[in-house]
């Protein structure tokens, strides 16, 4: 397994482990194993660890084709894999509309005080006034009981069948040739501020990487990670495209508009 963990960072070595365990598990008890909801980051190990192997298979679905977090289905070759599988429901956010205006900071921040793990809800989707969010059905009922607040609006849930929105957030594919892949670089090519700014913004505790708070400017980013810059939105090392000629490194990242 050294071999292995030397690929990836060593505070993924947890996650790694569980990839491990769950493939070992499905290839030895022939049953299929579903998991909560992974980040890209997360979808990228799992596909580098899983590869293309016809006894142990894989899908992601994060209950919409565009999804970012998405639950990973392991299972047996011979398996018939359906969307309701993922055990995955759609649930819309009912409120005075007319009165309050809610965001997605606002529900992911209800949600996650409710005591319920990031992992068991994926995306959020806004679009217009509308807002709904992907969850694992098996905290269906306790989201039904206890969700009945978003800031100061009261609000109820709804389940829908098959309505998924189309998200207001639209993302911007580009190239970019950078030096290193060190966190202060991407951030300054992606965001097309100066590389000062992009260290201050580390230094101060407002970027996070994967979700996670990072603030060493010299952090080397990989594939599939997700950026976050406070007051600035996010973005995401979609490809890591090799070296140029000059030694510098050719990447694609998305930045949400």
């Amino acid at each position: 397994m050294s071999v292995v963990y030397q690929h990836f960072r060593p505070e993924e070595k947890e996650f790694i482990d569980q990839v491990v365990e769950w493939r070992e598990y499905v290839d030895r008890t022939y049953a299929a194993k579903l998991t909560d909801f992974l980040d890209p980051r997360q979808q990228f190990i799992l596909s580098a660890l899983l590869g293309e192997n016809n006894e142990v298979c894989y899908q992601f679905f994060g209950g919409a084709e565009n999804s970012e977090r998405k639950r990973a289905y392991i299972y047996p070759g011979y398996f018939e894999l359906k969307d309701e599988d993922f055990q995955i429901g759609l649930y819309e956010v009912d409120y005075p509309r007319k009165f309050i205006q809610l965001d997605h900071r606002m529900v992911l921040g209800s949600i996650m005080s409710l005591g319920l793990k990031r992992d068991k809800f994926g995306d959020i989707r806004k679009s217009g006034d509308r807002i709904q969010f992907f969850m694992a059905e098996e905290v269906e009922s306790y989201i039904f009981l206890e969700l009945n607040q978003i800031g100061k609006a009261k609000v109820t849930i709804q389940k829908q069948a098959d309505d998924p929105i189309s998200s207001d957030e639209q993302w911007r594919e580009s190239e970019k040739t950078v030096s290193s892949l060190r966190l202060d670089v991407i951030l300054a090519a992606a965001y097309n501020i100066s590389r000062q700014k992009s260290q201050n913004l580390i230094q101060q505790g407002l970027i996070k990487v994967n979700w996670e708070k990072v603030e060493q400017t010299a952090f080397e980013c990989m594939a599939s990670d997700v950026l976050s810059v406070r007051g600035m939105g996010r973005c995401k090392i979609i490809e890591i495209q090799g070296k140029t000629k000059k030694d510098r490194w050719r990447i694609k990242v998305g930045l949400l508009k």
